[in-house]
Order: C-alpha cells, then sequence, then structure tokens
C-alpha cells in the first residue's frame, strides 16, 4: 500500500483542468487516501481532502483551519499581499462579509430579477440563427459582466474592464497558469484599486444615499468605511466581489451547457418539463464546480481522518472532488437533472466561509435557463470547449455553439 500511495499523483497540476483529465485522479484518492499528504509540489507540501464529508469538517472547523494568510494553494508574492474578507477569520471576517450582505438580501435579489431578465433578453434574441458563435463571450460573458455593473453601479460602457480584472486576479503561479505577466497584473489591479477608490469616494460624499450597490455598502459601513486607509485590503475586498460574482455564474452558465451536450437524455427531460430549471441549477453549480480548491492552514496540531496534522501545514480541499463523491451523491459523474437534494454539494463552501452571493448565482442562473428555454430548443455544442489553465477556477474561455429555435 505504501508504494501505492507515493503513486498518487499531484492533483495541483493545472494541465489536469486544462485538459479535463482530472476525474480518475481524484477517484484514486477518495478510494486509497482521502486525506493525503503530498510532500512535494509546486506550490510546497500539502494535504489533498478529497471527500464530500472530509470537506465539510475543514469547512466548519475554522476556529483550527485557518483562511488566513490566503484561500488558495500558492503563497502570494511578499512584495503583492492582497488582503480580503475570505481570507481573514473571525472576527474580522463576518464584520467585513456583513457589510456587503444587504446587497444580496431577499428583498433585494427580488428587486433585483426584473433587471436580471431585461438585460438577458436582448443579449439572447440577438444570437444567430444558423452561425456558430463563442458562447462564453455572447452569452456567459455578456451577463454576468452587465450584473456586476449593475451591482458595483459601475460605468456600464466600461463594464468589460470587470472581466479583466477578474482575470488578473485569478492569474498566476499561485492558481498553475498565467496569460499575464506579472507587471501586467500588478499594473492592472492597481487600475482597478484606482477606479474603484474614485467610486468610493464619490458614494462616500453622499452619506444620506438609499442605493444598495456594493460600493456603497462598503463606503457605509462602520467595519468597511475606512479601508481606503488600507489600500491593498480594499483592493482584494474589491477583486473578491467581482471574482465571486464573475466567476461561479459565468463558467456555470457555459458548463450547463456543456452538461446537457453531453447528457441528451437530461435535455430531453428539460424540454418535457421546465419546472426542473430551479433544480437543474443546483444539479449545474454541482457538475461544474467552478471553484476547484479551497486552502486552509492549520492553525494547531489536530487530527482529520485519521491523520495528524500538524500547526501549519496546508489543507486544500478539493471542492471538484467533494462534489464527485458516490459515498454521499449517487452516480455522481452523471447529471442528473432532477436529481434529490440537487443542492447537497460544496461548490459554496461551508460554515461561516460559505458562498454570500450563493442565492443571486442560483437566481442568475434560473432566469437565464428560463429565457434560453423560451426560445431555444437547443443550444448545440459543435466544437470543443477551450478551458483555463488553473487548478483554482474552473473556467471555460471558448465553446462554438449554434442555437436551434422552437
Amino acid at each position: 500500500m505504501a508504494e501505492a500511495l507515493d503513486s498518487l499523483p499531484d492533483v495541483s497540476d493545472a494541465s489536469l483542468f486544462e485538459n479535463d483529465t482530472w476525474r480518475p485522479h481524484f477517484a484514486r484518492l477518495r478510494s486509497e487516501d482521502p486525506v493525503h499528504w503530498h510532500p512535494d509540489s509546486p506550490f510546497g507540501p500539502y494535504w489533498s481532502v478529497s471527500t464530500f464529508n472530509e470537506i465539510m469538517e475543514v469547512d466548519a472547523r475554522n476556529d483550527v483551519f485557518s483562511s488566513e494568510p490566503t484561500i488558495v494553494i500558492g503563497d502570494p508574492p511578499d512584495d503583492f499581499v492582497i488582503e480580503n474578507f475570505i481570507s481573514m477569520d473571525e472576527p474580522r471576517h463576518t464584520a467585513q462579509r456583513n457589510a456587503f450582505m444587504p446587497t444580496v438580501a431577499t428583498r433585494n435579489l427580488m428587486n433585483m430579477e426584473p433587471v436580471i431578465r431585461a438585460r438577458l433578453q436582448p443579449i439572447l434574441d440577438d444570437l444567430p440563427d444558423g452561425e456558430t458563435f463563442d458562447w462564453v463571450d455572447r452569452v456567459a460573458i455578456e451577463l454576468t459582466t452587465q450584473m456586476l455593473a449593475t451591482l458595483f453601479d459601475f460605468p456600464f460602457e466600461d463594464r468589460r474592464k470587470l472581466t479583466r480584472w477578474s482575470d488578473m486576479s485569478t492569474d498566476g503561479e499561485t492558481v498553475g497558469g498565467s496569460l499575464f505577466t506579472d507587471e501586467e497584473r500588478q499594473a492592472g489591479l492597481m487600475e482597478c484599486a484606482d477606479t474603484f477608490l474614485k467610486l468610493f469616494n464619490e458614494r462616500s460624499a453622499k452619506a444620506d444615499s438609499d442605493a444598495m450597490d456594493l460600493v456603497t455598502m462598503m463606503a457605509k459601513n462602520p467595519a468597511t468605511k475606512d479601508m481606503p486607509n488600507r489600500p491593498m485590503e480594499f483592493l482584494g475586498n474589491v477583486m473578491l466581489l467581482i471574482v465571486g460574482g464573475n466567476d461561479t455564474t459565468r463558467n456555470t452558465i457555459s458548463g450547463g451547457v456543456l452538461a446537457l451536450n453531453e447528457f441528451p437524455d437530461q435535455y430531453e427531460k428539460l424540454r418535457s418539463d421546465l419546472s426542473l430549471i430551479p433544480n437543474m441549477v443546483s444539479e449545474f453549480i454541482r457538475w461544474q464546480t467552478s471553484v476547484i480548491h479551497m486552502r486552509r492552514t492549520a492553525l494547531a496540531d489536530t487530527e482529520l481522518g485519521g491523520k495528524k496534522i500538524r500547526r501549519g501545514d496546508k489543507v486544500i480541499m478539493w471542492y471538484i472532488s467533494g462534489n464527485r463523491d458516490e459515498s454521499v451523491i449517487p452516480d455522481a459523474d452523471k447529471l442528473i437533472i432532477d436529481r434529490a437534494n440537487a443542492r447537497r454539494h460544496v461548490s459554496f463552501g461551508f460554515g461561516v466561509h460559505r458562498c454570500m452571493g450563493n442565492r443571486l448565482a442560483e437566481m442568475q442562473l434560473r432566469v437565464l435557463w428560463e429565457e434560453v428555454m423560451k426560445r431555444f430548443r437547443f443550444v448545440e455544442v459543435v466544437g470543443q470547449p477551450e478551458r483555463l489553465r488553473s487548478n483554482f477556477i474552473r473556467g471555460i474561455t471558448k465553446m462554438p455553439v449554434r442555437v436551434h429555435r422552437w
């Protein structure tokens, strides 16, 4: 068994996700060593946690497994350390997180649904009949970028900057791939910081504003209104909100189309019963798992899955593997749009760090599919999708499709 365990793969290799070849490697980890020590990797030694229940345990034990200094497997460069509330422990985490919660509260989401639908309708109506086009650019990026501009009350004509800044934020060696040089990335992120600082100052001057956008929430809340005095923390929280509002939804929009093409029986099931859309959305979120992993760092010696975890060890929760754990999710490698308990997945995390925008993401995806199914009998994938080289974001960068109207 020792020899077999030594041969288990280093699943931090970003090419596994770029080439979509990750499944058998995580299946081996779940079967042979669910809490596995990798003594050597490009990111240093770390523990792989690959099963659903152990991932939930790590996420729940935030007093032992810390989100500081970062939630990605790679350590940040010493000369460009960005802080944000997802990489903070209590009590700072909840104090800052709560500043933004009114934007994604139930009442505000109800007000946002017609806005989402109004934004979406012309996007879908303008799609060409009988022509191949890139679904990622025309639909996934455009919808999520428009909604990000709405959430931030960001200049609408500049909305594609938000996508670029999001890509820069998740780029670099910490996620295993690089689309930008270090200089390009740092310059782009500082442009983002300068842009949002101007917006912040404008919103701060309107003390009596009842606006619900994220920048106003930051400017008005006692826990965050002085954040520009901590520039890298200000930038970090802006980038967290951009990435959180972009990557999960954007990639699940594309991943859902791809999944239905891979499981045509489920597409036919959907055509026969559109009431399945809300449940299908949860299944898409599990199936795609747009955030591949989250890291924690042990604050003290502890035990997990029968293994001794030492203080300071990196502990990586592979959400993508937990969502394929058949001991908890039957037939986990299959897309089943009417799956019972479809919201039982780890894509949004668990505990105090559970994704605060999960209901907004679900709503955007539900509205999208309601509008798609009004127009199109079939969104057909007509070529191989291109995937992001990253071990953090499971991204689809291009996907050629044709739409077939009813």
